[in-house]
C-alpha cells in the first residue's frame, strides 16, 4: 500500500526574519562603536584633544549645533571605556527590534537632550555617550510602558536590571561629571518612546 507523499511545509519567514533583524541591529551597534572610537583615537593622536571644544557650551548661540557632535566626544580614553559597554549593550537593545526606529529615537535623543543641556546646563563643557546611554534605557523603559506587548516588556525589564543601577547619575552633583547630560538624555528617550511608540498598535480612543 502507497500514499502519496505530502509536500513539505514551507519554512516560516520567521525565524530568518529575526535573524535579519539580530544582524542589522549588530551591524549599526557596531558602526556606532566604531565611530565613537575612532573619533577619539584622531582626537587623542592627531589633535591633542582640541576637538573636545565641539562639545555643548550651554547658552552659546553660536554653538547651539554642537549638541550634534556632543554625544561622540569623550574627555579621553578613560571617559570613553566607561560608556562602551553601556552604549553597546543598550544601543543593541534599543535596534534589535527596528533599526529604522533606532535611528529616529537616537536623533529624538541627541536633539531633545542636547538642547535641554545647552539651555539649562552649568557653565562647562558637556560631551560625552553618556547622554546616549541614558537617552536609550529610558526609551526601552518607555517603549515597553507605551507598547505593553511581551517583548517590550522583557526587553525593559533585562535594561533596568543590568543598567538601572545608573539612575543615580541623573541626580545634581558637583564635579566633573555632567549630570545634565544624564538627566536630560533620560528626558530625551522618554520623548522618543512616546513619539515613536506612544500609540500601541490595536488600541482605540473613542472621541
Amino acid at each position: 500500500m502507497t500514499r502519496p507523499r505530502l509536500p513539505a511545509p514551507a519554512p516560516s519567514p520567521l525565524p530568518a526574519q529575526r535573524r535579519s533583524q539580530v544582524a542589522q541591529a549588530g551591524v549599526v551597534t557596531a558602526l556606532l562603536l566604531a565611530g565613537v572610537w575612532v573619533q577619539e583615537l584622531v582626537d587623542l593622536f592627531a589633535f591633542g584633544g582640541a576637538l573636545d571644544a565641539f562639545g555643548i557650551d550651554p547658552r552659546s548661540p553660536a554653538r547651539f549645533w554642537h549638541i550634534f557632535t556632543a554625544p561622540f566626544l569623550h574627555d579621553g580614553l578613560p571617559h570613553l571605556i566607561a560608556n562602551t559597554a553601556p552604549l553597546a549593550v543598550l544601543a543593541f537593545m534599543s535596534a534589535v527590534r527596528s533599526v529604522g526606529r533606532f535611528l529616529a529615537a537616537t536623533f529624538v535623543i541627541v536633539l531633545v537632550g542636547g538642547a535641554l543641556v545647552w539651555l539649562l546646563g552649568r557653565d562647562a563643557i558637556h560631551l560625552g555617550a553618556s547622554l546616549l546611554v541614558f537617552g536609550y534605557l529610558a526609551y526601552l523603559l518607555g517603549v515597553g510602558w507605551w507598547e505593553r506587548t511581551p517583548a517590550a516588556i522583557g526587553i525593559a525589564l533585562l535594561a533596568l536590571l543590568l543598567y538601572g543601577g545608573i539612575l543615580w547619575g541623573v541626580l545634581p552633583s558637583g564635579g566633573a561629571v555632567s549630570w545634565e547630560a544624564h538627566l536630560y538624555g533620560f528626558v530625551g528617550g522618554i520623548v522618543a518612546a512616546l513619539l515613536i511608540h506612544g500609540r500601541r498598535p490595536g488600541v482605540r480612543r473613542r472621541a
